[in-house]
């Protein structure tokens, strides 16, 4: 079995905005990325439901080789991270909205942050913000309906930009100068967002504090693994034609994208 690989999952394809930042960061590393587009998005899933799909993507993901995971997405790190780090021994690497940065951004002391109902209930958040936060307000706004519209590659469509104005209004009208991309599938969304709130807004995603902080864990827990080949391999849950599609479109490169085995879709 070949070795060396990171394996990436998301419940879609909005992980494949991390995937950019891991392959600039890492340039000669196979990568092995999952969208787990059957079951988009997970953000209205329970807790349960999310730390079986993640089990079975990481069982997966390491079958093909991945000596590194990435859960490319904060509703799965919020709910299986843990569990992944229970039960697997290789390096698991999570995401979480970037409070951090976005609270020593900000001027006017108020961050929005877009996500995910299912990662705004999380603990992992509530912590974050008891960690981070301090004296800033920080204000949160679920987004039903964005991860759907990447999913359909629907990135500058007039039903994605009444959902971006619909979401961000309330951040603005409190204030907020920051916001906080909460999900993975976000950052496409950016050019929109820009659009929407306008230059003086400052937009703040996690994708390369990501990356780096994986190249850090491979250098001081895995210092010998093999080289890659450099590599690319797309699998998704959903339909395989959609997907290729979507993928090639947002990857900016042609994708063949492969179906999951019965076991693990």
């Amino acid at each position: 079995m070949t070795t060396g690989a990171i394996g990436v999952f998301d419940s879609g394809v909005g992980g494949l905005s991390v995937l950019h930042h891991i392959r600039r960061t890492l340039p000669d590393t196979r990568l092995i990325y999952v969208a787990d587009s059957a079951h988009v998005p997970y953000g209205d899933k329970s807790v349960h439901y999310i730390e079986q799909r993640s089990i079975a993507l990481t069982h997966f993901l390491i079958e093909q080789g991945a000596d590194a995971i990435v859960i490319a997405c904060n509703t799965a790190t919020a709910a299986a991270a843990a569990t992944l780090r229970r039960d697997f021994t290789c390096p698991i690497i999570g995401m979480e909205p970037a409070v951090k940065p976005a609270v020593a951004a900000t001027k006017s002391g108020v961050v929005g942050v877009l996500a995910t109902v299912g990662t705004l209930e999380s603990a992992r958040f509530a912590a974050l913000l008891e960690r981070y936060a301090g004296d800033v307000e920080i204000v949160t706004q679920g987004c039903p309906g964005l991860v759907e519209q990447v999913e359909l590659g629907e990135l500058h469509s007039t039903q994605t930009r009444h959902f971006v104005e619909r979401y961000t209004a309330p951040l603005l009208s409190r204030g907020a100068d920051t916001l906080i991309l909460g999900c993975t599938h976000y950052p496409f969304l950016a050019p929109l967002i820009r659009e929407v709130v306008g230059t003086n807004i400052t937009l703040v995603d996690t994708g390369d504090a990501v990356a780096r902080h994986l190249q850090h864990r491979l250098l001081t827990e895995l210092p010998e693994r093999p080289p890659g080949d450099n590599t690319a391999q797309f699998f998704t849950s959903g339909d395989e034609t959609a997907a290729s599609r979507i993928m090639s479109m947002l990857w900016e490169n042609p994708v063949e994208t492969r179906q999951l085995p019965p076991e693990f879709a």
